[in-house]
């Protein structure tokens, strides 16, 4: 369990909630642990195979509380929410900003920042373990820091995505400086189909954390499809696709170096090595294993000063929107991986 401003996250299994007078109490194996007061708390998420009683159904539905139901994977189940308006406002506040250019150009620009300041923080950190590789990383971290100082002053949205896309293209030609381990090759970001091993384990990397960015923001009553980075189109997350950019060096690119240069992920680990390259199944099974253990371990988040386990960073920074969204902060604030 993590209560993490006024969000009780549930996140042990076998967990059972229920009402004692004005509070929500908790059990784990038949065994009470801690009682929390309901009006400290405005929003519950349930991730797994977690029981909650009908008094306190019907009590949260009374005082506003929403309860929120994922997988133990972070996958959006549903919500059961009483009568309040507080996810309709939020997502007129939402559409609204579509139509404030420069609240959506603002939006964008945090995004993006915080993906180039995550990005060459994972640059920097291979510089210092592989410094017989200067070469290639440092190039790609003065093409980065140039284009974070362009970025502050771009006002265009479609201008931030060209700028994106020359940061990418830096980022990417040093990750294979990172890779020691034999036999799988990386010669560039290449999406549908991967072309290589690496590209598809990004990609399925980058599929886990989006469908935990798009639950995140399902949580809080945002609409997925609403971004302002990424084009609108129909059945796109595009606001996941805005949201998972800061995520995607720090929880995803990370973790696939590691599986490689540790030998748990291999050649052995793909179907082929040709296009289209794809997991096996058992491969799948390593990495989501991996992607699991990794999100139960703890960080220190920058803004909020709380420590929280890694697989909350998505859902903290989906209530940070929200919260710029109805004007309670002035400026988003991107979670800068130290």
């Amino acid at each position: 369990m993590k209560q993490l401003q006024n969000t009780l996250y549930i996140l042990t299994p076998e967990t059972y909630l229920f009402l004692q007078n004005e509070t929500i109490a908790v059990k784990v194996g038949g065994v009470e642990k801690v009682r929390v007061p309901a009006h400290t708390i405005s929003s519950i998420f349930c991730f797994g195979n977690v029981t909650v009683s009908t008094p306190l159904i019907a009590f949260c539905g009374q005082r506003g509380i929403s309860l929120v139901f994922l997988s133990e994977y972070g996958r959006f189940y549903g919500r059961i929410q009483g009568p309040v308006q507080g996810n309709i406002l939020l997502r007129r506040l939402q559409f609204a900003a579509l139509d404030d250019l420069v609240l959506s150009a603002r939006l964008a620009r945090s995004f993006l920042l915080g993906k180039l300041v995550n990005s060459k923080e994972f640059l920097l950190r291979a510089r210092r373990e592989r410094k017989e590789a200067d070469d290639c990383f440092s190039p790609a971290i003065q093409k980065i820091t140039a284009i974070a100082g362009q970025l502050r002053e771009c006002v265009s949205i479609d201008s931030m995505r060209g700028l994106e896309g020359a940061a990418a293209a830096a980022y990417f030609s040093a990750l294979p400086a990172m890779l020691t381990a034999d036999g799988l090759r990386f010669d560039g970001r290449s999406r549908r189909p991967p072309e290589d091993p690496v590209n598809a384990l990004l990609s399925f990397l980058y599929t886990l954390l989006k469908n935990d960015v798009q639950s995140a923001l399902e949580g809080v009553g945002l609409d997925p499809a609403a971004g302002f980075l990424h084009t609108l189109r129909p059945g796109r997350p595009a606001l996941a696709l805005d949201l998972m950019e800061e995520l995607r060096a720090p929880l995803c690119d990370r973790l696939a170096v590691a599986l490689i240069n540790r030998g748990q992920i291999t050649p052995k680990s793909f179907e082929q090595l040709t296009p289209p390259v794809v997991l096996t199944e058992a491969g799948r099974k390593t990495v989501i294993s991996a992607w699991q253990k990794r999100k139960q371990e703890t960080i220190l988040h920058p803004f909020l000063q709380e420590t929280i386990p890694i697989g909350l960073i998505a859902h903290t920074q989906a209530q940070l929107l929200a919260r710029v969204l109805r004007g309670e902060l002035d400026d988003y604030p991107p979670f800068h991986w130290r």
